[in-house]
C-alpha cells in the first residue's frame, strides 16, 4: 500500500477544492492561517508567493507550490526590475485546498517545510504534470465535474513523491519510503492495524532478525516499532468515531483490542477524553485536543 496516501487519508476531514484563475498586473491576493493545506501551480505567466514566515518565492510557468500547514501567506504579481513598462502580465493558475486535521498531523507530511517550491523541469515529473493538465482540463469546463475531487488527491500525492524524490535522507520518514525492509513493515500495519503485530512478526515481514529489525526501526523514524503501530492505531479509531456510527466494539478490534476496556483505557491515554466523549465532541473541541507525545 501507498503509505504517503495512508498518511493523507488519516487526516483527511473534508473534500478538497481548486480553481482555475487569471489574473492581469498588478493583482495580489491573501490567505489566511487555516486547518488544512494548500497549493498554487502556474500555468502561464509568473507570480510571487510570500510566506508568513521566510523569503519570498518567485514561481514561474509549470512551477508548483504547496503549503502542508496553512499558516496564512500572499501571492501576486511578480515584477520585473529590469522592465520599465506597464504591460499587464496575464497569470493563469491553478489554486486549492485540502481539509486536514493538523492536530493529528502524520510525521510523513509533519516533517516538511512550510512551504514547498517544486520547480518545473523539462522531462521531470511526468505523473504531476499529467495530472496538473487533467485537472486545468476539468476547471476549464463549464459543467460541474465529478472528477476534479479524486483528481485533486492524486495531485497532491504526486506533489508529496515529487518532494520526497528530491529530497532523499538517511533518517526519519522519507527514508522509509525508500528502504525495503522499514516500508514492508509499515505497509503491514498499515494494511492489517488491527491484527496481533510484535515486533517479532513485523520483522518477519521486514525479513530482518528481531533485534535488528528493531534497532533499525527506531534508528530511522526515531519511534520503536510498537510505538508507531499505537499511534496509528489510535488514530484510526479517532478517525472511526468521528466520521462513522461504527459500535464501539467494532472500533476496538479494528484498532487491535479484545477489551473495549482495554481500547478505551488506550484512547483516553492518547487523547485525554474516553471514546463515547471523543465521539459526542463537536468538531470545533476536538480540534483543540492534542494528542500525548
Amino acid at each position: 500500500m501507498d503509505l504517503l496516501s495512508d498518511a493523507v487519508a488519516a487526516m483527511r476531514t473534508g473534500t478538497p477544492h481548486s480553481n482555475r484563475s487569471e489574473n492581469h498586473a498588478p493583482w495580489q491576493q491573501s490567505f489566511a492561517a487555516q486547518e488544512g493545506a494548500g497549493f498554487h501551480v502556474v500555468l502561464q505567466g509568473s507570480c510571487r508567493l510570500i510566506p508568513s514566515a521566510g523569503d519570498p518565492i518567485r514561481l514561474l510557468p509549470g512551477d508548483v507550490a504547496f503549503l502542508p500547514r496553512e499558516r496564512g501567506h500572499t501571492i501576486g504579481d511578480s515584477p520585473h526590475p529590469d522592465r520599465r513598462d506597464t504591460i499587464a502580465e496575464k497569470t493563469v493558475m491553478l489554486c486549492g485546498a485540502y481539509l486536514l486535521d493538523q492536530s493529528r498531523a502524520h510525521p510523513l507530511l509533519a516533517e516538511l517545510p512550510d512551504v514547498i517550491h517544486i520547480p518545473a523541469r523539462v522531462g521531470h515529473r511526468t505523473p504531476l504534470r499529467g495530472a496538473i493538465d487533467l485537472l486545468g482540463h476539468e476547471l476549464g469546463t463549464d459543467h460541474d465535474s465529478g472528477a476534479i475531487a479524486p483528481l485533486l488527491e492524486v495531485l497532491l500525492l504526486y506533489m508529496l513523491r515529487a518532494w520526497y524524490d528530491d529530497h532523499p535522507a538517511d533518517t526519519r520518514w522519507s527514508a522509509a519510503l525508500y528502504d525495503p525492509a522499514i516500508h514492508a513493515a509499515l505497509a503491514a500495519v498499515h494494511r492489517d492495524p488491527g491484527a496481533p503485530w510484535t515486533v517479532k512478526s513485523l520483522a518477519a515481514q521486514a525479513g530482518l532478525s528481531r533485534s535488528v529489525f528493531a534497532q533499525r526501526f527506531t534508528a530511522t523514524l526515531g519511534v520503536a516499532p510498537q510505538s508507531y503501530l499505537t499511534w496509528w492505531r489510535m488514530t484510526l479509531a479517532a478517525r472511526m468515531l468521528r466520521d462513522t456510527d461504527a459500535l464501539l466494539r467494532v472500533v476496538a478490534e479494528k484498532s487491535g483490542y479484545t477489551s473495549e476496556y482495554a481500547f478505551a483505557k488506550a484512547f483516553k491515554r492518547e487523547f485525554g477524553l474516553a471514546p463515547g466523549r471523543f465521539r459526542a465532541a463537536a468538531p470545533t473541541e476536538i480540534s483543540r485536543i492534542r494528542p500525548s507525545a
